[in-house]
């Protein structure tokens, strides 16, 4: 057997491991969808009684997962519930229910998240529904750290009071998944279910099998590729766009998430991690640990969490376009690297950085992509390259027309990276060039997704 019959056995024998590795993780996906359906028939009861609402508004799916929660809670006492995105209610909807229950996150400063962007705009700003029979309650999700803490759950509160609805009780404000707010609102819900699948899995340990520096030179902050494994027992599965929990012990009521920048079958959970240093010298509690305290060998506490409105889910098929800067660079590449197992090559790469000669993130990587025709087009956009800073939401302006094209062909857009100035401005460009009308559409199917912090 000559070496020509070796390499294409090779090649084939890896595109059928690849094909059964797609084949389980889209069986696994239906069977968690048909799961969900059944949950939805289970918790809305025999249909003698109208369901409660669930309603949540969720950025990295914390609101979600608290939604469903509630709904088994709900049920298990006697109620019917009726889980829903606020995305997908309308005023008709919501003035034909007796009680609602809203979870809703705050995007950056007291913005809605992505998961009620259109329903705060095509609902709340305009004239308030009467609401008289409606009886609600809301559970404000937020962080301290930001001067307009639970923003959007407060003003979610307001505009119900607004519209001639009854509070059950005052609104609760949870500040980073702070348990004592948490079971203050579990507690008005009755027992917990004995089995709650849709708790959040435990801390583990994992093992740090490889660091490198990826910007040496940078004026900025060491950027740092790091691979993970489990300590002990199976790589748990995910699906790119999930994320990473770190904890830390001198913080354990806050722990940190971060974009998985790898696939499962890449055998390894890979972070993008910036080290972050305070004004004193000393390192961020969770970047210090995964960039210089952990030795090479040494474990961390780590949990997995899906993030379904950062997966592909729907969008497999989907021409993609991907922007991001940074650290950003982490979520989009794992949708790359995913797509190029797929043999998917309709991508558009457009990511932003200081300098090439030092800011080129997984350069290789990413040219060999570019070579192979795995980017149909990319975009490297380096702010410092030249006198004017530049960013990718000029890129964006600057190819409006491709933009346009790309939409209208049927493209999802993913926004991966810092939320202030980055996210806001592509959010902008994406407006000005497709129009408040598209935008609001993309986010309603789900055409676009953000991963930002």
């Amino acid at each position: 057997m000559n070496d020509l019959t070796l390499r294409a056995l090779g090649a084939g024998s890896t595109v059928v491991a690849y094909a059964a590795l797609c084949a389980s993780i889209y069986m696994r996906e239906r069977r968690r969808q048909a799961a969900a359906a059944r949950d939805a028939v289970a918790l809305s009861g025999s249909g003698d009684e109208p369901p409660v609402l669930v309603l949540f508004a969720s950025q990295t799916g914390q609101a979600e997962a608290i939604a469903w929660q509630t709904a088994r809670q709900l049920s298990a006492a006697g109620m019917p519930a009726r889980v829903m995105e606020l995305n997908t209610l309308d005023a008709p909807t919501l003035a034909a229910a007796r009680r609602a229950l809203f979870i809703a996150s705050t995007y950056g400063e007291g913005d809605a998240p992505d998961g009620a962007s259109v329903f705060a705009e095509r609902v709340m700003m305009d004239s308030p529904p009467k609401l008289p029979s409606l009886r609600y309650a809301v559970l404000a999700l937020g962080d301290r750290q930001y001067a307009n803490f639970c923003g959007f759950g407060r003003a979610l509160d307001e505009w119900l009071l607004a519209t001639g609805a009854k509070r059950e009780f005052d609104r609760i404000e949870v500040d980073n998944s702070d348990p004592a707010a948490l079971a203050a609102w579990q507690a008005q819900w009755g027992d917990m279910p004995a089995a709650d699948d849709s708790a959040t899995t435990s801390f583990t340990q994992w093992r740090l099998v490889a660091r490198e520096r990826l910007n040496q030179g940078s004026a900025g902050a060491p950027v740092f590729h790091l691979g993970l494994v489990p300590q002990a027992g199976a790589m748990p599965h995910w699906v790119s766009g999930d994320l990473a929990q770190v904890a830390v012990a001198s913080d354990p009521a806050r722990p940190r998430d971060y974009s998985i920048s790898s696939v499962h079958a890449d055998g390894e959970l890979q972070l993008l991690v910036r080290q972050e240093q305070h004004p004193d010298g000393t390192l961020g509690a969770a970047s210090g640990l995964l960039t210089s305290t952990l030795s090479i060998g040494d474990t961390v506490a780590l949990r997995l969490r899906p993030h379904r409105g950062f997966r592909l889910d729907g969008n497999e098929t989907r021409p993609l376009i991907l922007i991001g800067n940074g650290t950003g660079l982490a979520g989009l590449r794992a949708h790359l690297r995913a797509r190029a197992a797929a043999g998917r090559h309709d991508n558009w790469l457009v990511f932003g950085e200081r300098q090439a000669a030092h800011d080129f993130l997984y350069r290789e990587e990413i040219e060999t992509w570019q070579a192979n025709g795995v980017l149909q087009r990319l975009d490297m956009v380096f702010s410092r390259d030249q006198a004017e800073r530049f960013y990718v939401q000029h890129r964006l302006l600057q190819s409006a027309d491709a933009l346009l094209r790309w939409l209208h062909d049927g493209a999802a857009v993913y926004v991966c990276g810092s939320l202030q100035g980055m996210a806001s401005g592509v959010d902008a460009a994406l407006r000005q060039v497709a129009g408040e009308a598209l935008v609001n559409e993309l986010t309603a199917s789900g055409r676009y997704r953000r991963d930002v912090y």
